[in-house]
């Protein structure tokens, strides 16, 4: 068995153009780019963007933010406080930001975990994950930390006052800037937890996108897709070849034929590409083609990489290899050569004559 590509920059850059959704006014455009960071880096999780968020749901949040992720699914074994069971879902997280400091309980021993959390709460948490703790704000300190959170431009399009409480969109703005803000060391937050930042002190979303994504995975007609993704597809969102879609046309697609999924599991996002035949119709974007190699050329001036090669579906169709780990794969020292089947992930384009040409930027084995 052959091994299968890991996924590469060159199709996440496409993925991320292709699977985002147009925005004509620049507010709604830079939004869609905060929340992609956030929900790729697995903070805040998709839903209704009007929706309240609770203290539990922020703790969450906070921990997902933090260097504890990794550690935080591990279940507790005993209460966290009298309204916190060990089988409370954001049992683990609520211990971790209490113990942390980030967040703080009530008289009695309670945590009011679906309590909506107000504005000041949340602004309390997000200095202590920038490394403010109450030794930072003398006298009145809720009024110093309010100073802090403006100062820090941690409000950035939140239009709240300290007592009101977050929706998720507060939340997907408040995170994201949380992110670019410095720590009180002076460093970008997201840098801490090794995230590349752009030359404007954004995070930069295409990294992010690369190093979060999975696939390529090949789900034949008689595959099962829930087997081939590591979340619950019922709370997933698709794109089916670049555009907005759903569950049941990626699975009509896979009966047709098959399907390439990519998916990132911190947003449950799933990318999938379905079978096409050579020459399509205006094909342009990404198409997976698959295949028997019936031929693999080179270039005169270099006998080592291979240029472009060719399937049995159309011998007159040559396939582009661009990029070195595609050249690579396809070389007398990678694992494909003729008479192998594979699946092809193309850029097509089609020229103003109707003709198409592909170029490979990634492959999975058929």
């Amino acid at each position: 068995m052959k091994k299968t590509v890991r996924f590469m920059t060159s199709v996440a850059a496409v993925a991320v153009a292709t699977a985002a959704i147009p925005f004509s006014a620049e507010a709604s455009s830079n939004f869609e780019m905060r929340k992609k960071v956030v929900t790729l880096s697995g903070i805040v999780i998709s839903k209704d963007t009007n929706q309240y968020i609770t203290r539990g749901e922020f703790a969450r949040m906070l921990v997902n933010a933090s260097s504890y992720k990794e550690s935080a699914s591990a279940t507790t074994s005993m209460a966290v406080f009298n309204d916190v069971l060990a089988s409370n879902e954001y049992a683990s997280y609520i211990r971790i930001a209490t113990n942390n400091g980030w967040m703080k309980a009530y008289l009695g021993g309670q945590f009011k975990p679906d309590q909506q959390i107000t504005l000041q709460e949340a602004a309390r948490g997000v200095l202590a994950l920038l490394g403010y703790t109450n030794d930072d704000f003398a006298g009145d300190q809720n009024g110093a930390r309010w100073n802090k959170y403006t100062a820090l431009d941690l409000g950035n399009e939140i239009s709240k006052q300290s007592d009101e409480v977050l929706t998720w969109t507060d939340a997907v703005n408040l995170f994201y800037n949380t992110l670019c803000a410095d720590t009180k060391n002076g460093t970008a937050y997201a840098k801490t937890l090794g995230y590349e930042m752009s030359s404007d002190g954004e995070v930069n979303a295409l990294s992010l996108m690369d190093n979060t994504m999975k696939g390529p995975k090949l789900v034949k007609r008689s595959h099962r897709m829930d087997d081939a993704v590591p979340f619950d597809l019922s709370d997933a969102t698709f794109y089916l070849d670049g555009k907005i879609s759903t569950l049941s046309a990626v699975k009509q697609a896979k009966d047709n034929g098959f399907v390439v999924l990519y998916y990132n599991t911190n947003s449950k996002t799933v990318w999938a590409y379905s079978s096409e035949e050579i020459g399509g119709t205006n094909q342009t974007g990404k198409v997976a083609i698959e295949g028997e190699i019936t031929g693999i050329y080179y270039n005169s001036t270099d006998v080592m990489t291979p240029s472009s090669l060719q399937l049995d579906n159309d011998e007159n169709v040559q396939f582009k290899l661009s990029s070195s780990d595609v050249q690579f794969a396809f070389s007398i020292y990678g694992d494909y050569q003729v008479g192998d089947k594979v699946v092809l992930i193309c850029d097509a384009t089609t020229n103003a004559d109707g003709d198409v040409s592909y170029t490979v930027v990634d492959y999975v084995e058929y």
